[in-house]
């Protein structure tokens, strides 16, 4: 939005207060560049640029989110957005050729968020960063962390991992093992 005239970026939550947390980090960045936090005049959650850009924040709610153009769709806690919302976004990039990007923790081995890391193909880019990678996370912190939640909860929230949710006998994994992908379906007598 500061590099770029008269553009668009949203930015998606599954919530209004995660997009209001989203936007104040924003406006801090707004501040750092000597410039004071105004909105577009149309959105509730929205900073404007001097170059007519601007940044529009946007709750988790598939049918009131439509209608924006945007070179950037940025959503939070993608994870925990519903598939419904996901596909609502999508299209927001079209007119663009926008980017979206997918900022998140693991929620299970599910939902759009999981199938895009697993299977959303070349047109994804996928980053990790693990919290032990993290410089501003105490070891000690994560050790207690570990201790209280389980391996399972621990991976999944510091580690990356989208762990199956435990109330299966077999994970997703063994099951599409036992698929042979060479096999025809079976049409019948």
């Amino acid at each position: 939005a500061w590099m770029h005239d008269d553009c668009t970026v949203i930015i998606a939550s599954p919530g209004l207060r995660q997009s209001r947390i989203m936007m104040r980090m924003c406006k801090d960045f707004f501040r750092i560049l000597g410039l004071k936090p105004r909105g577009d005049g149309d959105n509730a959650i929205s900073l404007l640029f001097p170059n007519g850009s601007r940044i529009v924040g946007l709750p988790g709610r598939s049918d009131t989110v439509r209608g924006f153009s945007a070179v950037l769709v940025l959503v939070d806690e993608a994870a925990f957005v519903s598939d419904a919302m996901f596909h609502a976004l999508g299209p927001m990039t079209a007119a663009t050729n926008g980017a979206m990007w997918l900022l998140s923790t693991p929620n299970g081995a599910q939902g759009f968020f999981h199938k895009v890391w697993r299977d959303g193909g070349e047109g994804w880019e996928r980053y990790e960063a693990p919290a032990a990678e993290c410089a501003r996370i105490r070891p000690e912190f994560l050790a207690r962390e570990k201790r209280l939640r389980g391996d399972r909860r621990y991976a999944q929230e510091y580690g990356c991992d989208f762990v199956d949710n435990g109330q299966t006998y077999f994970s997703r994994d063994v099951v599409m093992a036992a698929f042979d992908p060479n096999e025809k379906p079976f049409q019948g007598l």
